[in-house]
C-alpha cells in the first residue's frame, strides 16, 4: 500500500462517513501523518487499517485522502476523502477559504475584546531542540506570510477563558500562535504559551470541534460537530467553566472577518492547522 502500514490499534472515531468522504475524530498523542519516529502509529496507518485499498489509489500525489492535519496534541475533527474526485472537489475549497473551521481552546485569560479577528503574519522557522534534532514552529513575523483567525470569548472567569477560534488560513501552530499573540496562551501549550500555564492542563487544551464545507460530489452542505473531549471535562470542572456542546444551538452567533485582503492561500497540499 505504497509504504503505509495498516494498524488497527490506531483508534478514531467517525462522525461522517458516505461513499465519498470521511469525518474522523483524531485523538489526541497521535500524529496525523507517518514521519520520522512516528512510521507506523499515526492516524493515517488507522484508516488504511478500514480504508486501505482506496486510499492507496489515491497515492502519495494527493496525501492519501488527508486534506489538512492535525497537531499531536489537539484532538479532533479531520477530513478525509476516499475518491479523486471528492479529493479535488475539498481541496479546491481549501484553496478557495471556503471551509470552515472551528476550534474550542482553554486559554489563561480572555482577550481585551470580546470578539475580534487576528491578522498577524506568521512565519515558519526551524528550531533546534537537541544536537541532532531539529523542529519546526512557527512565530508572528512581517517576514511572514498572511494568516487570519477570527475568535469570540464563549465564557471566561478569574481562572481562565473559554474561547472558540476560526482560522481562515493554514499556517503551522496557527490558532496556538494567534491567541497567545494576544495574551491568551492555551493551557498546556509548551511551545506558545507561558510558562505558568504550560502545565496547567493534562495537554493542550485544544480541539477541532466542528467542520462545516459543501460536500464535492453532491453539492449538499455538510456541517459535522463533535462534543467535548472526554479528557477535557475535568479541566473545565476545575476553571468552572461550562461544557459549550451543551449550549442551546440557538444561542450559537457567527464569526464575523470584515473586509480585507488576507493573501494568497498555498494550494500545495495539505494544510498544517495547529
Amino acid at each position: 500500500m505504497q509504504g503505509i502500514q495498516p494498524n488497527p490499534r490506531v483508534t478514531f472515531r467517525v462522525a461522517h462517513q458516505d461513499d465519498s468522504i470521511l469525518v474522523v475524530e483524531k485523538p489526541p498523542r497521535v500524529v496525523t501523518l507517518p514521519g520520522l519516529g512516528h512510521e507506523h502509529d499515526t492516524l493515517l496507518n488507522g484508516l488504511f487499517a478500514a480504508h486501505g485499498n482506496r486510499l492507496a489509489q489515491l497515492g502519495r500525489e494527493r496525501s492519501f485522502g488527508l486534506l489538512h492535519r492535525l497537531d499531536r496534541e489537539t484532538s479532533g475533527l479531520v477530513i478525509v476523502a476516499l475518491s479523486v474526485q471528492a479529493y479535488d472537489g475539498l481541496f479546491e475549497q481549501f484553496k478557495r477559504r471556503a471551509i470552515g473551521k472551528f476550534y474550542w481552546a482553554v486559554c489563561q485569560k480572555a482577550p481585551r475584546e470580546p470578539s475580534g479577528v487576528i491578522r498577524f503574519p506568521i512565519e515558519e522557522i526551524q528550531e533546534r531542540a537537541s544536537r541532532w534534532v531539529s523542529m519546526k514552529k512557527s512565530r508572528v513575523s512581517n517576514a511572514g506570510r498572511p494568516a487570519l483567525t477570527a475568535y469570540r470569548v464563549l465564557e471566561s472567569n478569574d481562572l481562565a477563558a473559554l474561547i472558540e477560534a476560526r482560522p481562515v488560513t493554514g499556517r503551522l501552530h496557527q490558532v496556538r500562535v494567534h491567541l497567545a499573540a494576544i495574551g491568551s496562551g492555551i493551557l498546556g501549550d509548551d511551545w506558545y504559551g507561558p510558562r505558568a500555564t504550560s502545565e496547567a492542563a493534562a495537554r493542550l487544551a485544544l480541539h477541532a470541534h466542528r467542520l462545516r464545507f459543501t460536500h464535492p460530489i453532491s453539492g449538499q452542505p455538510v456541517d459535522v460537530r463533535t462534543r467535548w473531549p472526554g479528557d477535557l471535562r475535568r479541566l473545565l470542572t476545575r476553571l468552572h467553566l461550562h461544557r459549550p456542546d451543551l449550549k442551546p444551538a440557538s444561542d450559537e452567533t457567527e464569526h464575523e472577518f470584515g473586509g480585507g485582503p488576507v493573501g494568497e492561500e498555498d494550494p500545495s497540499g495539505a494544510e498544517s492547522d495547529d
